[in-house]
């Protein structure tokens, strides 16, 4: 045996092939960043294929409910400010007596909208999600009998209300999430 050569272990050798493929893994997701219209346009084809085997196979109707919460969950935080306007406005009542909130006239400060779920993490964490529940309706142990009407109803439902009190957070504190629409500025305007 050559002293200069490690010992290798199994464990030592699958945790070498892991790493090797987790960091290929990043490489296309490095790469992947500056697609962001293609990027979506494949999450959504995935998910269009998803539905198109739970309403094919009319099934996994528990897989398609967990799903549609789950990504509603990420869509909120995609909607929300890192720092929160409402947590920030009763720290100021209790420093100083008076609410405070977003800049409203020229002279306030400017803070910029900073989302609380990043774009690129949102898609990454929704396309896993996607993944995840369409690798689960290969199993039949996911297939749980429901009444699947009483779960889109339900959905609907979650869905209007939280929408609803989102928007008007956003309405109350004065911020909108996305940047078109908004006025942009040359480098050379003063």
């Amino acid at each position: 045996m050559d002293s200069m050569e490690p010992e290798q272990t199994p464990f030592g050798a699958v945790s070498e092939q892991t790493s090797r493929l987790q960091r290929i893994y990043q490489t296309y997701l490095d790469k992947s960043t500056p697609f962001t219209a293609y990027r979506w346009l494949g999450t959504g084809s995935l998910l269009v294929i998803f539905f198109l085997r739970i309403f094919l196979e009319q099934g996994w109707y528990i897989v398609a409910y967990s799903l549609g919460i789950y990504l509603l969950n990420l869509f909120l935080a995609f909607l929300q400010p890192k720092f929160d306007p409402s947590n920030e406005a009763i720290d100021n009542e209790m420093e100083d007596g008076e609410a405070g909130g977003l800049p409203t006239k020229q002279g306030d400060e400017f803070k910029p909208f900073i989302r609380r779920l990043p774009e690129f993490k949102f898609w990454h964490s929704a396309t896993r999600a996607i993944t995840i529940g369409f690798v689960c309706t290969f199993f039949s142990i996911f297939d749980v009998p429901v009444f699947w009407p009483v779960l889109v109803i339900y959905w609907f439902i979650l869905f209007t209300l939280t929408m609803r009190r989102q928007i008007q957070h956003m309405i109350k504190y004065r911020y909108v999430p996305f940047s078109f629409g908004k006025a942009k500025y040359n480098k050379n305007s003063s």
